[in-house]
């Protein structure tokens, strides 16, 4: 099977998507002089000529434009440049795209997909910097999904562009350039928003993740397989409505979770499923619940201290053993 960075991905996902659907395009800051900050809608301009539109810096008027596109009947795509940036719109996501739908009585749909580059990139600092996706969790009415590898990046795009309801995708700006194997044609199987991927079998331990957290999550089982702990690692890929039987499943079996992810650790993504779990399957735990993320500061910018802010494998590791 071929091998192809997570960017590339994403504009196969959108010209696959665009050839699919006339009524589908693509808006943004950069995107069709630029082909996007970090590359990933070149191409599709002189592919999908006036279907992909440079935008003024607006993210109020990107996002609206959007809800209003999705109710005339139209598919849009809309990136925000930096995942940062949303906050500008959040009436828009919030109070339109989230609610439409259900104040008129499904008689609308929002097929709208907001794309955001998020996660730590080196130097990034406060700013451009951030993960927020457990702001958006919250929100009923919006689907939230941050996959983690190319081959969900594609098939989670795909999903997310052929949804009648809003979806947020995060997409980590340092996965950009990871390569992966995607099949050339399109999966037979395509991918269902709210399922989460056990991608790793164990019987000692939990640990969940998504998005970039996923490296993490890897990587701390490598290391504790050199020690005899078998880890069993979940890419939870939608983080809104996420895969609760498959968390709860895990949980039964290796009676430890370990959760990791980049967003700031307090009130983050992973905070309800440590809740769900606590609730429903507490009694099948040998130990207390581990969770990994980001101190409650903004993020510096000094590279030292960046790396005093990251979450490594070692900190998973440390903690894991711990509780065994």
């Amino acid at each position: 099977m071929r091998k192809i960075t997570f960017s590339e991905a994403t504009r196969e996902a959108m010209a696959e998507e665009m050839e699919k659907y006339p009524e589908c395009f693509v808006m943004g800051e950069d995107i069709a002089r630029q082909g996007g900050i970090f590359g990933q809608f070149k191409g599709l301009p002189d592919q999908f000529p006036g279907r992909v539109i440079d935008t003024p810096i607006s993210e109020t008027f990107i996002v609206g434009g959007g809800v209003g596109a999705a109710l005339a009947g139209a598919r849009p795509v809309v990136d925000m440049h930096f995942a940062d940036f949303i906050g500008v719109a959040m009436d828009e996501v919030f109070n339109q795209m989230a609610k439409v739908r259900y104040m008129f009585g499904g008689q609308a749909k929002i097929p709208l997909v907001l794309r955001a580059p998020d996660g730590l990139a080196g130097g990034g600092a406060a700013q451009h910097s951030q993960s927020v996706e457990s702001w958006f969790i919250h929100i009923p009415g919006i689907k939230v999904v941050a996959p983690s590898n190319p081959y969900d990046a594609k098939m989670v795009l795909k999903a997310a562009i052929e949804s009648d309801d809003p979806v947020l995708y995060f997409e980590n700006k340092v996965l950009y350039k990871e390569s992966g194997e995607v099949p050339e044609k399109e999966d037979e199987v395509p991918y269902q928003i709210g399922k989460a991927r056990v991608e790793r079998e164990g019987k000692d331990v939990t640990i969940v993740s998504y998005s970039i957290g996923m490296k993490n999550a890897r990587a701390a089982a490598d290391q504790l397989a050199k020690d005899g702990i078998e880890a069993e690692v979940i890419d939870l890929i939608t983080l809104s409505p996420w895969d609760k039987e498959t968390v709860l499943n895990s949980v039964k079996k290796t009676h430890r979770l370990c959760l990791v992810s980049e967003c700031v650790k307090q009130g983050g993504a992973l905070a309800e499923v440590a809740a769900v779990v606590a609730e429903e399957a507490l009694e099948y735990l040998d130990a207390p619940i581990l969770r990994y993320g980001a101190p409650f500061t903004p993020i510096p910018f000094a590279p030292t201290l960046e790396k005093m802010y990251r979450v490594y494998p070692e900190d998973l590791v440390k903690g894991i053993k711990g509780v065994l």
